[in-house]
């Protein structure tokens, strides 16, 4: 390994990770790049290509042996060794390029990962895609879907729903693989939810799954086997939204009750109480750090909770109802609301970078904007996307430094799309919709359907250049 290579992954390798709540450090090893193997080309033998004479034929040979008198040994020699140089060259020049595309990559990755760990890293690769008509829609919920998640694998989807059921399926048969059914109020056994379950979290190595419903619990399962493991209680309100913190095991718990309160899964112990909201909380996010964001309905306000510096930042800009919130990277994040407006933040900036008025739409009805239920952003990209209830699913794309959100294309389904995440690798916009808003039965749209839509997402076919045959015509 060359000095700059150390050298770059030393700086990697000495970033500070941000520790888990007060009483542990997280220790989180950060894996050093793979080096790139060049395969070593088998280098032909001169000698036996030039001078094989198997193959020749008699006349041939007394063809060329006036040649070979006239040659002299020396000549020989020299003739051989402007060959065996060429040969040398060619293979050290196909080297050279290898290397310079390997140390390229590493370059690459390395800066990537510091601007992640930075919350600054935005991959562009809103212009890459398209949507597939290869549209998978799964039907087991009784009545509208509330929330979903996807596993870090992404190879399985938890839904959840009004029918106070969470069903676990796996995303590329799509096929229903368990069920926890919703239990009656006067059921005695106390596995399950007897309410509508209105969110669901995942913790990052699949080892625990939280969901939250509108009487006040907490439910803890195995993702695997779906089998219960705790039950948390302290929240005087429905619980409106959860997450866990990535690669921990912290989980971030928000309610109607206008507080956040955070979990310790290792200890399966209570934390913390955080207040600052004076409405009830809609919803909840996090990704790396010690910190948690969250929306405050009709307080509008969204605030950011820093756990370490025991602070929060309180940013204002929407005119009513928060809906939604969500983490782009650990800098930026968006935000949407029955204002209809959609808007791109910065955490160093009270105000909106950009927002965007009727992003769904007028109601032709009462002529004001379509309520926006939903947003997701493909984490470190600037690929996002919206729902409401206007009959489609938007894409957007935020540019440079998130000062401008532009559409993209959007995809028509009828009802409430009351959830959307995309997977992790970017194949997949997976939505959970209804008849009915998540929150409420305020209308009801009779058309749509109760279900889990999976919508893949395809690279458009990239368009060959010319001028790329160039470096290999000599």
């Amino acid at each position: 390994m060359s000095a700059v290579k150390r050298s770059m992954m030393s700086k990697v390798n000495k970033k500070p990770m941000i520790g888990k709540f007060k009483r542990k450090n997280q220790k989180v090893d950060v894996s050093a790049n793979k080096k790139h193997k060049l395969n070593n080309k088998t280098r032909k033998d001169l000698n036996e290509s030039i001078s094989s004479e198997s193959d020749v034929s008699d006349d041939e040979k007394r063809n060329y042996s006036s040649e070979e008198e006239e040659e002299t040994a020396q000549e020989k020699r020299l003739r051989f060794t402007k060959k065996y140089l060429e040969q040398i060259q060619i293979e050290e020049k196909e080297k050279a390029e290898t290397e310079e595309i390997d140390k390229s990559a590493i370059a690459h990755r390395l800066r990537e990962e510091v601007l992640e760990q930075a919350g600054k890293l935005q991959r562009k690769v809103a212009d890459e895609y398209q949507v597939s008509s290869d549209v998978k829609i799964l039907n087991g919920h009784k009545l509208p879907l509330t929330c979903l998640i996807t596993s870090s694998d992404n190879k399985f989807i938890y839904s959840a729903s009004k029918d106070c059921s969470i069903i676990k399926w796996d995303l590329e048969s799509a096929k229903k693989i368990k069920v926890i059914k919703g239990l009656k109020k006067n059921d005695d056994v106390n596995i399950g939810h007897s309410d509508h379950v209105l969110c669901l979290a995942i913790s990052s190595d699949n080892k625990f799954l939280a969901s939250g419903c509108r009487n006040k619990i907490i439910q803890i399962w195995d993702p695997v086997t779906m089998d219960h493991i705790r039950t948390f209680k302290g929240h005087r309100d429905a619980i409106s939204g959860l997450s866990f913190r990535k690669e921990s095991h912290q989980l971030f718990s928000c309610s109607f009750d206008r507080s956040i309160k955070l979990w310790n899964l290792d200890e399966m112990a209570y934390v913390e109480t955080l207040f600052g909201h004076q409405d009830a909380i809609t919803s909840i996010d996090s990704l790396y750090r010690d910190r948690a964001i969250t929306s405050g309905g009709r307080d509008t306000s969204i605030r950011i909770w820093k756990i370490i510096e025991e602070s929060q930042l309180v940013f204002n800009g929407h005119a009513s109802n928060i809906e939604c919130v969500r983490l782009i990277n650990e800098e930026n994040f968006m935000s949407c609301g029955d204002d209809g407006v959609i808007s791109l933040w910065g955490t160093m900036k009270k105000k909106p970078y950009v927002s965007v008025n009727t992003a769904h739409g007028i109601d032709e009805e009462n002529k004001q904007p379509n309520w926006i239920i939903s947003i997701a952003a493909l984490h470190n990209t600037d690929l996002v996307a919206s729902g409401a209830y206007d009959g489609h699913i938007r894409f957007w794309k935020c540019g440079p430094n998130f000062r401008t959100l532009t559409p993209l294309f959007t995809f028509p389904h009828q009802g409430f799309i009351n959830a959307l995440t995309f997977t992790s690798d970017g194949q997949h916009l997976i939505a959970a919709t209804g008849q009915e808003h998540r929150l409420g039965r305020w209308w009801r749209n009779k058309k749509a359907k109760n279900s889990v839509v999976i919508i893949p997402l395809i690279k458009k076919p990239i368009k060959k250049k010319k001028n790329l045959k160039k470096k290999y015509a000599n």
